[in-house]
């Protein structure tokens, strides 16, 4: 079996004839924005353009939007877990969440009023550092798990914001359900970015937190003379990210939105099982999911993601660590001329696929199937920087993951 294995949808919905967008839409996405921009770390995280990149792939254009730079947490998960925290605060006041500000809901006056709360989540490092660090931020507690193998810098990460964080012997999937089970004993609010029946709000509210990087890639994009990408690279684990940035996509562009290729490590490749089951249902994937793209080692969809990612997806991409290490490295070492981007394993999975698409024969039909030519103004998301650096330093300096399909 190929550790790169592609499925082509046969037939993507139009916005307005698909899974329903419109709680991505540019009123809401305005709402959150202002609601991230209370907070003093917040900046528009760089949008890169690598010229050198496009022209050897034989592309248009290519933009890495890095999320980095995001807080000072180095990941974009914050955008979520902040969003949806302040959501839950403000229905606990009673008022909309436009009239409240980080200053407002970490003062006195307010703190009296709602109380001690604890947050819970589960995570492989990126969304519980940032629900950890929002709690923190607003004089709230958290308690955050992990799921078996997590790097200990990630565990580090998180308990310095005075969180609680302890790591399970089980996979995200169960840690999650083990989560959940202990908020409810305990009088927790589970933050979590998937959503299962009967827990749609939080990850609803997340998924709207995450369109901030979506807004400001496509300003960013408009200020360079371009009115959108022609394509969009989005990696997934449970999907929320992604769909939240395709559902955006969908909602603000209508027909013109990009031609989007949605990229998952094959341990954990929920998103592609679930596409190529053609029923239209979404399917788990289980076991330890032991890839080193730790942040999207999820195996069961989100209920309200995959609706945007099936109808709307052009393609659904499963491949091997060797693919996300590879991206790791080309983000690393670029071209001369393009800037380099310090991308984690998650965060340049993407651009491991884009690198195989445009350069190795085997991917002809797909890359004809996604008309990624000359004309092509592809757009990448770089979720992470180097989230754990020792994992980073081994991968990108000495070449750990080197053997695959070149």
């Amino acid at each position: 079996m190929s550790d790169f294995q592609y499925y082509i949808n046969p037939a993507p919905k139009v916005p307005g004839e698909g899974a329903d967008v419109s709680v991505l839409n540019n009123e809401v996405a305005k709402k959150v924005g202002d609601f991230h921009r209370s907070f003093k770390e917040y900046s528009v995280t760089p949008l890169t353009e690598l010229k050198a990149l496009a022209a050897d792939f034989g592309l248009g254009r290519v933009w890495v939007k890095d999320e980095s730079y995001r807080f000072g947490l180095n990941a974009f998960k914050v955008l979520g877990g902040a969003y949806a925290i302040g959501q839950y605060l403000a229905q606990k006041l009673g008022c909309d969440i436009s009239e409240l500000s980080r200053e407002k809901l970490a003062s006195p006056e307010i703190k009296a009023k709602i109380g001690q709360i604890t947050f819970a989540s589960t995570t492989d490092g990126n969304h519980g550092r940032g629900v950890a660090w929002t709690a923190q931020q607003l004089g709230q507690k958290a308690v955050i798990y992990m799921p078996k193998g997590s790097a200990q810098i990630r565990v580090d990460n998180i308990l310095a914001t005075g969180a609680e964080c302890y790591v399970t012997d089980m996979n995200y999937d169960d840690t999650v359900r083990m989560t959940d089970m202990k908020a409810k004993e305990n009088g927790w609010v589970i933050v979590q970015d998937t959503a299962w029946e009967g827990y749609t709000e939080i990850p609803t509210w997340i998924m709207q937190g995450y369109m901030t990087l979506a807004v400001e890639a496509l300003e960013q994009i408009k200020a360079l003379g371009e009115n959108r990408p022609t394509h969009l690279f989005l990696q997934a684990g449970v999907g929320s990210f992604a769909g939240a940035a395709l559902g955006f996509m969908a909602a603000a562009l209508g027909k013109d939105m990009p031609i989007t290729t949605i990229v998952e490590p094959d341990k954990a490749a929920c998103i592609y099982k679930s596409a190529t089951a053609k029923d239209g249902k979404a399917h788990p994937v289980t076991g330890d999911m032991d890839t080193i793209m730790a942040g999207l080692a999820c195996g069961e969809p989100s209920i309200i993601s995959w609706g945007m990612l099936r109808d709307y997806a052009a393609a659904y991409i499963s491949m091997s660590d060797f693919y996300a290490a590879n991206g790791m490295r080309v983000l690393a070492a670029p071209l001369k001329g393009d800037a380099p981007i310090v991308s984690g394993e998650s965060g340049a999975a993407t651009m491991g696929a884009l690198q195989h698409i445009m350069r190795n024969p085997n991917a002809d039909e797909l890359k004809k199937a996604l008309k990624l030519d000359a004309n092509s103004k592809v757009l990448i998301i770089s979720t992470e920087g180097d989230t754990a650096p020792e994992i980073y330093r081994d991968i990108v300096w000495f070449g750990k993951y080197a053997d695959g399909c070149k």
